[in-house]
């Protein structure tokens, strides 16, 4: 399925959802937003580019840590809200150097 076929569901603020997925091991490493622009480079460029909240500016991740995500497949969920993402990681997914943004365990 081409993404021009598709209507993905930006929220008000011109965001979807993109869980990002490690293709091999199905880890998942973070979860982030994208914009139609930072979507677009991600389709072209083959690595993950997000739209940071508080920043407010579009980033290409693993441009200044070098630990970026070669995309594998896009995905889109039923509703067309929210967006799967299967990279090859080249490096940690999280800003602190863990594998993956989800590397606590809350005790039940």
């Amino acid at each position: 399925m081409n993404i021009s076929d598709l209507e993905i569901k930006f929220d008000a603020n011109g965001l979807v959802p993109a869980i990002v997925q490690d293709a091999d091991t199905l880890e998942v490493l973070m979860l982030a937003y994208m914009n139609a622009e930072s979507l677009r480079l991600t389709i072209e460029t083959g690595e993950t580019w997000f739209w940071s909240r508080s920043r407010r500016e579009l980033w290409h991740k693993g441009a200044t840590s070098g630990n970026i995500q070669r995309v594998v497949e896009i995905r889109v969920d039923c509703d067309e809200d929210t967006l799967l993402i299967l990279v090859h990681p080249a490096g940690a997914a999280c800003h602190t150097g863990e594998r993956s943004c989800f590397y606590r365990n809350v005790e039940m």
